[in-house]
């Protein structure tokens, strides 16, 4: 593959980069950067029809404001279908981010309390880049779809909701979403989000305790008989490893679980997770948790013996995938990868990815990075050099020959 065929204009792509970082677009609110990539895309002389935003949105669980972003380029040359993925939305972290470049990194300058949104705008712009590259030089590729999807950051929603012709059902995927772009990942932990509510029994904590049944209590007691069985964070049992995590403790509409000391706790919600490259296994951990409430409940009676009313409700996030190295898919991304001269290799992920739900809709998809770091903190940031070999990684995957 010949070099000059990998080239790209570097400064329009910081440009654009710069730009996508700065259009604020938490988790369901992707209406403003999908419309800020539709611009680009139609200013690089995509044709306005081939851009299209789908209907997830409209199958999604979630309030979410757009569907996902569908973008399809004509092939220069015969061949299948190829998918280049990525996500719009960022964590809530990263509103209000003010990108600044301060030597060869990207940082934001608004407040030490705001992340950068590096993952995924960095992606975002990898594939914008690449959709202007091809549109204006035309080198020979095969006919790809492009994908932006949204809500990926509250749980893969766009990527579960996508529907495959919509998008030309591609033969295989390349989602961009890390920090190398010579790590190819191909496989990832699949997960479960379970919540449970506990409905106990409010009553006057000084002069009648004993006429309440503490919904708090049941929890702390629940919680604890997890931690001490071993099924909290790591998990560790017969052979078998995943993780597992309690995330939001709360009252209703996110106020607090309990609203006074003088007040049995009469209502709590908690949300938490599992995961694990067992997609059995998940299972069981979640069983832990549920085991966990129900033989809490039984200890904690007001006294008439009545005991708290309880619902546990878990559901499947996203399933686990691993892809072998022989796989057309892998054989391809190293293959493209070593003739543009990178060193590439492959790894196992201990997170999602939209990758998890394209693999299950049935499209091989392996992901690589540009450039994210630190992300989810404050202290996150975007490296050049590795934005660049993103862009690079793109085009040489889009144009390779078998």
């Amino acid at each position: 593959m010949p070099v000059a065929a990998l080239t790209f204009n570097e400064d329009h792509a910081l440009s654009r980069l710069l730009r996508f970082l700065a259009v604020e677009g938490v988790t369901g609110q992707e209406r403003a950067i999908g419309e800020a990539v539709m611009r680009d895309l139609v200013e690089s002389g995509v044709p306005r029809p081939a851009i299209v935003f789908d209907q997830a949105h409209e199958r999604i669980e979630l309030p979410t404001e757009i569907g996902n972003l569908i973008v399809k380029l004509p092939g220069t040359r015969p061949g299948p279908r190829l998918l280049f993925m990525t996500h719009l939305d960022t964590v809530p972290l990263c509103a209000g981010a003010e990108p600044a470049q301060k030597g060869n990194r990207i940082i934001s300058i608004s407040d030490d309390r705001t992340a950068l949104g590096g993952d995924n705008r960095t992606g975002v712009a990898v594939l914008a880049t690449l959709a202007a590259t091809l549109t204006e030089f035309q080198p020979p590729h095969p006919p790809l779809t492009l994908l932006f999807t949204v809500r990926e950051e509250s749980g893969l929603w766009g990527a579960r909701n996508v529907n495959l012709e919509d998008l030309g059902n591609p033969v295989m995927g390349f989602n961009v979403d890390g920090e190398s772009a010579e790590e190819f990942t191909v496989g990832a932990v699949g997960a479960e989000r379970w919540e449970v509510e506990i409905e106990g029994r409010a009553a006057h904590a000084g002069v009648h305790p004993e006429e309440g049944i503490s919904a708090t209590m049941i929890a702390v007691l629940a919680l604890a008989d997890v931690f001490r069985g071993g099924w909290f964070g790591k998990v560790n049992k017969a052979g078998k490893s995943g993780t597992s995590n309690v995330g939001s403790f709360g009252g209703i509409d996110g106020l607090s679980a309990g609203e006074a000391t003088n007040v049995v706790t009469d209502y709590v919600n908690i949300k938490g997770e599992s995961r694990s490259h067992n997609s059995r296994f998940v299972k069981v951990i979640t069983r832990a948790y549920r085991d966990a409430f129900n033989k809490a409940k039984e200890k904690v009676t007001d006294h008439k013996g009545r005991k708290a009313r309880m619902e546990f409700r878990a559901r499947q996030d996203y399933f686990p995938f691993r892809l072998s190295a022989s796989s057309p898919v892998a054989k391809h991304a190293l293959a493209a990868a070593k003739e543009a001269g990178f060193a590439p290799r492959l790894r196992i992920s201990n997170g999602g990815l939209d990758a998890n739900w394209l693999v299950r809709h049935g499209v091989p998809t392996v992901t690589f990075g540009a450039g994210q770091h630190n992300i989810h903190t404050i202290d996150e940031y975007v490296d050049l050099t590795e934005f660049n070999q993103g862009c690079t990684m793109a085009l040489a995957l889009a144009t390779y020959t078998p």
